[in-house]
């Protein structure tokens, strides 16, 4: 009786044992696991396939001139892009990083202009400004423990019209400023292609927020966080020490992100760059970070940034109207959340 027992067909825990053992090693799960363990390198094959499809289509895509522009087109979008990675790292999502960024100008313009202040000085005013902001989104957020999709709602509102107030709906030209303010918009040559110093600063920007969320414990915590803030409070993680943090740390970078788009465009306007949000989410969610938080790095987010510069430009060689350049945006965020939901299937 014993070896006929023995003898029968293997239990169902083997049965499942066995099906996840050969799902592995498929190479659908090899692929997935390589995604998942390197998530910036979707964003690079796509970044690539469009470069290549782009030049085929219109040959003054891949000209000098033209991937300059991309680079310096780039830089604003890939400055919002670095503080939308820290909220989004920790499950969240910050709807008002464009509204930030544009008072964050204005404060600065204005109080260089009409108060006369030193360059420095207003560049100062901006950080604070910046800072305060996202103070705001971090006490909402953690006091009284509201969705941050909800708070950074209602504060894009309060910021867009706290600047149209401050402003009176004026532009300030850059003419009018103290040449700091306007110094990264200045171009450089780098070999046969002009680099602006927006583009520098961005760059070492991204290099210092590389460094500080893989070397240090601060940015440890920010992945644990985003993970599972329970599983976090648990292992003695101060969590809404955290997200203030973050929130403040957002709030830095867009001050920055003001100093660059006053540079780029030479001018700080109180109309300009609102509809950068969306741009800034897509370049987080191509980028291969989660928007369920605890996986992503900020290098894969520069390339989701580059990713969207070169389709709207590839696009716009292409004669699309601007339209289309939206509707293809639209197509890969659906495309890059769908991939994302796949990769997270991943068993740890």
């Amino acid at each position: 009786m014993t070896q006929q027992q023995t003898a029968g067909p293997p239990s169902a825990g083997h049965a499942d044992l066995a099906e996840e053992f050969l799902d592995r090693q498929t190479p659908l799960s090899r692929i997935r696991n390589t995604l998942h363990r390197y998530p910036a390198l979707s964003p690079a094959l796509v970044l690539l396939i469009a470069v290549v499809v782009f030049g085929l289509l219109n040959e003054r895509f891949l000209r000098v001139e033209n991937l300059s522009l991309i680079t310096q087109q780039v830089s604003v979008v890939g400055i919002l892009a670095i503080a939308q990675t820290l909220i989004i790292l920790t499950a969240g999502i910050d709807l008002s990083v464009g509204a930030v960024m544009i008072l964050s100008s204005m404060v600065v313009a204005q109080l260089a202009v009409n108060e006369g202040l030193p360059g420095p000085v207003a560049l100062l005013a901006g950080m604070i400004m910046g800072l305060a902001a996202g103070a705001l989104n971090g006490f909402l957020v953690t006091r009284f423990r509201l969705p941050p999709f909800i708070v950074t709602l209602g504060t894009l509102n309060i910021f867009i019209a706290l600047t149209l107030l401050y402003s009176n709906g004026a532009t300030v030209r850059g003419s009018a400023m103290p040449d700091l303010l306007t110094w990264t918009g200045t171009t450089f040559p780098v070999g046969p292609v002009r680099i602006s110093t927006g583009v520098v600063v961005m760059l070492l920007l991204y290099i210092a927020i590389a460094f500080i969320l893989g070397k240090t414990a601060w940015g440890r915590h920010v992945y644990a966080v985003g993970d599972d803030k329970e599983a976090a409070r648990l292992a003695g993680i101060a969590v809404n020490k955290v997200l203030m943090s973050v929130y403040l740390a957002a709030g830095a970078v867009l001050a920055i992100g003001a100093w660059i788009q006053i540079g780029r465009t030479n001018a700080a306007s109180p109309n300009a760059g609102l509809d950068l949000n969306l741009d800034s989410i897509t370049a987080v969610v191509i980028g291969g970070t989660s928007l369920f938080g605890g996986r992503g790095s900020v290098w894969g987010t520069l390339l989701g940034a580059l990713i969207v510069g070169v389709f709207r430009n590839g696009l716009s060689l292409a004669g699309l109207d601007v339209l289309y350049q939206t509707l293809a945006v639209g197509v890969l965020i659906i495309i890059a959340v769908s991939v994302d939901q796949w990769i997270r299937k991943v068993k740890s």
